[in-house]
């Protein structure tokens, strides 16, 4: 059978960097591959982490693209541009690295427990550290199955570092998540400063939210077929009451903790002068492109991505918020506000953008880099060495509430829920049903790639979303061209109309194309667009 991709250069061009700057290493050994050192450990390693740093921006772009939240990319035929207009297939580059990228992470990882494994214990290498060792490699191998289950449904378990066609039942998948998740925790520390170093606390979290989804029921293949090519989400079952429990178990593991808590002030969390503060639990490291000490890292794109021409607010971002309206869903007096939908922004220097209509549109905001003093003031330059946070202490409380909620047990759930609405400023809610919840998540987690995973864990990813665009306010006839628009406003000057016809164009074209099968992604081909072999497809590609 064909395989898929070996990451074997990689992690060896990785291990031979480090064995030939290693002055303990052992001039004699004749197999260059081996593992001798801690430092030789560490960089195998290290090779399956790599493959994070690469999805930040294809998150940003494809996990938001699938819903409502984004609708617009700057270049018209590129791969995101066909994402924010639902032209999906299997040959889509962002597709192909969402497949590919866990697979590098999950081959390499594969790669080094075995060479790890193989590695004689020795002054060098100690029995600790090569549990250690391999603790982080499962630890990124379990992370990496639960993305590909939540995005793919039923995906193939590798057994080295090839992957092969055969796709697994969803259970299995799970199953095996759980499996590498649990043996990492362990041999990691409890805890680790350095928030893109896992911990028991990240395992504790990963499985929360694992069983939170998996608790209530992912959506089958015979299900998405029923509804592919319609505009209709499945029904919702009873949930796993015995899974939702456990969710619930490991929250409460990551709140008991004492190391991480909600910070005071909502824009504390973000910027590179508040990485690793104590409401991070894993993050995603990102020095900038190039130079992350390791063979192939990335920068964090999003701040580029999302922010793309500081000072110059009429050229087309990359990434934008699809509708002035969004900024609507976070009312005023919220602290959520003014990071998560950004509308104005000055500069050290005094210069002021202004992003809404008729310049722009709101930006999605955390990932900008303020100055240290105020919050409403941006840096010129946006560099793209801020660390992307995968799992934060806020969705731990929200992981707990809603497993409570679907256990029935509201009462406990409900002084969860208004903890983040305490903080938020905002008036505690007297009673929780299940939208209160999804408007929490939303709230709290906007733009930070979790509402699509969500609306599919919720079984409302279609009626959400098509309810949404109906609402926006450029889907509306009036900015269908440069000509409707000006007669819709003849009073107002500079606006930029190519940019409001092509929102337009993409908010209609995504209501045509929603369905049913967007609760899945294609099985893809490969790097090189080579068929994979993996059959079947999911339904409706």
């Amino acid at each position: 059978m064909k395989s898929f991709l070996s990451v074997v250069p990689v992690a060896l061009l990785i291990l031979t960097f480090a064995s030939c700057n290693d002055e303990d290493n052992n001039n004699n050994n004749d197999d260059p591959s081996a593992v001798i050192t801690e430092a030789e450990a560490s960089a195998l390693v290290n090779a399956a982490y790599v493959p994070l740093q690469w999805l930040c921006s294809y998150n940003s772009v494809f996990l938001e693209g699938l819903t409502e939240v984004l609708s617009s990319v700057s270049e018209d035929v590129a791969p995101s541009a066909r994402v924010s207009r639902f032209e999906i297939d299997r040959l889509n580059d962002i597709v192909i690295e969402l497949f590919s990228d866990p697979y590098a992470s999950i081959g390499s990882a594969n790669l080094a427990i075995a060479q790890i494994e193989a590695a004689p214990v020795n002054a060098n290498l100690t029995q600790a550290q090569k549990d250690y060792q391999i603790a982080r490699a499962k630890f990124i191998r379990g992370h990496s199955y639960f993305k590909l289950v939540q995005t793919f449904g039923e995906v193939p378990i590798l057994t080295s570092d090839a992957i092969v066609g055969e796709r697994r039942p969803i259970d299995e998948v799970y199953g095996q998540a759980v499996k590498d998740l649990t043996e990492a925790a362990a041999h990691l520390p409890a805890y680790d400063p350095q928030k893109s170093n896992p911990s028991k606390a990240a395992v504790n979290t990963i499985l929360a939210k694992l069983y939170l989804t998996w608790g209530q029921k992912p959506v089958t293949t015979s299900e998405i077929q029923s509804i592919a090519n319609t505009q209709n989400d499945p029904a919702k079952p009873a949930p796993d009451a015995a899974k939702l429990q456990q969710a619930v178990t490991y929250a409460n593991a990551v709140l008991a903790d004492g190391q991480y808590h909600l910070l005071t002030n909502f824009n504390d969390i973000w910027g590179v002068n508040h990485e690793n503060n104590a409401e991070v639990i894993f993050s995603v490291r990102h020095d900038g492109d190039d130079i992350d000490g390791i063979a192939g890292g990335m920068g964090n794109h999003q701040t580029h991505c999302g922010f793309t021409w500081p000072k110059d607010p009429r050229l087309d971002p990359h990434l934008n918020y699809a509708d002035v309206t969004l900024a609507d869903r976070i009312p005023d007096g919220d602290a959520r506000k003014l990071l998560s939908y950004v509308t104005y922004l000055d500069y050290e220097d005094g210069e002021i953008d202004t992003l809404t209509w008729p310049i722009s549109v709101v930006r999605p905001g955390k990932w900008i880099h303020r100055t240290a003093s105020d919050v409403t003031k941006a840096t010129i330059a946006q560099p793209n060495n801020i660390d992307r946070i995968d799992y934060r202490y806020a969705e731990v409380l929200l992981i707990k509430a809603e497993a409570l909620f679907f256990l029935g047990n509201t009462a406990e759930a409900l002084p969860l829920v208004n903890q983040l609405r305490n903080r938020a400023g905002v008036t505690p809610l007297s009673s929780l049903t299940a939208q209160d919840l999804y408007n929490e998540w939303d709230k709290e987690f906007a733009f930070e790639q979790k509402r699509w995973f969500n609306l599919v864990r919720w079984r409302n990813y279609v009626s959400t979303v098509k309810t949404a665009l109906e609402g926006f306010e450029y889907i509306k006839d009036e900015y269908a061209s440069a000509e409707s628009i000006q007669a819709a406003f003849p009073t107002v000057d500079g606006v930029n109309y190519p940019f409001y016809v092509k929102l337009h164009t993409n908010q209609n074209a995504k209501l045509e194309r929603l369905n049913g099968k967007f609760y899945r992604l294609p099985i893809p081909a490969g790097y090189e667009y080579e068929d994979l072999g993996i059959t079947p497809q999911n339904p409706g590609y």
